[in-house]
């Protein structure tokens, strides 16, 4: 016989504990045990930007913990973020909110995002206190590391990118927080680096994003996000947000590793990356900075016309000089092109009178050879290349490219919602919060039942 429901949910009253209702092995409950002392001393970080006089404000730490839970479950609008608090039990319990508490309306968040929360950074202060948290639980090791960045979508329309002298900054609809973060930087800029190209094309909604056509995507304005892990448990050791270029992602990496000495006391015995990173510059400033580089180096010198290569000519390091397949020598002036590589000639009159000059230089009346000015560097990193460390450090490296897939498999993390480089910065934050926050809660605690047959990420 085939039964009914009867009832009309009529009752008015219903007696339960918010607590019992979450299950022992939840995400948020096993987040829970090591955001909250993270927390602890928020409100005193945050206490001199909130008025002490006026309507009291919504307790900044509710504001933190409903983000994290937007960026732990992909619910990145603000509107369904708080409507999605607002009906589900176990974010409630993670929010700290019972049945009867007001959810804050979603415009809340972007009058502290844009003050209170950039003002104090305390997004960054939350991610190096959980990066603490992971180093105290045993899951960075800090022997190893691994870099790379990932293009993310910027809020910006690819088809609306304009040359730079084209648009008039000055028109009231110009007038964004994005825009004048902007045109701050370029008043602040002391001087052009000459070693990046001015950008030929930028977006009037977001223009300190990036035209780009980076991981074989279509063009579009993105960001670049850089992830710096500890190759032990793939903990994110630090964070940086560039504009998509390749020269802004390599020297964010400096700056992450020098950040991450400063604040943890941690420098790696060596660092892995792909060939991006093989630069001579940045591998010269690795091997200053005694960090073994396990980066292929990027070399265009092999020739593919027959003639001879640069591998073909031997490096006389006592002498610094080339020798030619002939025995001839190549010197240099000493002068530095482009800030980064020596030109070494060789004799006219030795190129005439050579038998091999057509396998040679057949086409200039002698034969010159670049020499990077950090070459040395490249010759470590070559060296390197041919041991049996590298080729760990190799498919050690994949466990970063995991992170960002997770981060937009998992996420739904892969076009940005907010505009300007401090907003994307507060976005990668918190991404990255949430993903050592799994990491610690995955790796200490140990995954519930339903898990236990998945690889951990």
């Amino acid at each position: 016989m085939m039964g009914r429901q009867i009832g009309d949910q009529t009752s008015l009253f219903y007696e339960f504990r918010l607590d019992d209702r979450i299950p022992k092995g939840h995400l948020l409950r096993r987040i829970n045990v090591f955001l909250a002392p993270v927390l602890d001393s928020m409100h005193e970080q945050l206490a001199p930007y909130y008025s002490e006089i006026g309507r009291p404000s919504i307790d900044p730490e509710l504001m933190v913990r409903m983000l994290i839970v937007g960026y732990c479950y992909g619910l990145r609008s603000e509107r369904k973020l708080t409507q999605e608090v607002e009906l589900h039990l176990a974010y409630r319990w993670f929010c700290r909110l019972d049945l009867d508490d007001k959810v804050p309306h979603h415009s809340t968040f972007s009058e502290n995002r844009l003050h209170r929360f950039r003002q104090s950074d305390v997004f960054r202060r939350i991610f190096e206190r959980v990066v603490a948290a992971c180093m105290a639980a045993g899951l960075v090791k800090g022997e190893g590391f691994a870099v790379d960045a990932s293009v993310m979508e910027a809020n910006a329309s690819r088809y609306h990118g304009k040359a730079p002298d084209a648009i008039e900054w000055a028109e009231p609809e110009r007038q964004t927080r994005a825009v004048k973060e902007y045109l701050a930087a370029l008043e602040a800029e002391v001087e052009p680096n000459p070693d990046r190209k001015p950008p030929k094309v930028i977006s009037p909604s977001d223009p300190q994003s990036a035209w780009t056509a980076k991981a074989n995507k279509r063009v579009q304005f993105g960001y670049g996000l850089n992830y710096l892990i500890d190759i032990e448990n793939a903990v994110i050791v630090d964070v940086e947000p560039t504009p998509a270029r390749t020269y802004d992602e390599v020297e964010a990496t400096k700056k992450m590793l020098d950040r991450t000495e400063r604040c943890f006391d941690l420098k790696p015995k060596r660092l892995a990356a792909d060939t991006a990173y093989g630069t001579g510059r940045f591998l010269g400033w690795l091997v200053g900075q005694r960090i073994t580089p396990h980066i292929p180096v990027r070399d265009a010198s092999d020739r593919a016309d027959g003639t001879f290569s640069r591998s073909d000519f031997r490096w006389d390091r006592r002498r610094g000089v080339y020798i030619c397949p002939n025995d001839k020598v190549l010197h240099t002036t000493g002068t530095v092109h482009d800030g980064q590589m020596l030109r070494y000639r060789a004799s006219k009159f030795d190129c005439d009178t050579c038998t091999l000059k057509m396998k040679c230089c057949p086409n200039t009346p002698a034969r010159q050879v670049p020499r990077d000015i950090n070459e040395y560097a490249r010759d470590v990193a070559r060296r390197l290349m041919r041991t049996k460390a590298f080729v760990k450090s190799r498919d050690e490296r994949k466990r970063v490219e995991m992170r960002f897939a997770h981060l937009k498999v998992h996420h739904g993390f892969e076009r940005m919602r907010l505009r300007g480089l401090s907003s994307v910065r507060d976005e990668f934050h918190l991404a990255a919060i949430v993903q050592n926050l799994k990491t610690l809660a995955l790796r200490t605690i140990g995954p519930p039942a339903a898990l236990r047959h998945v690889p951990l990420a």
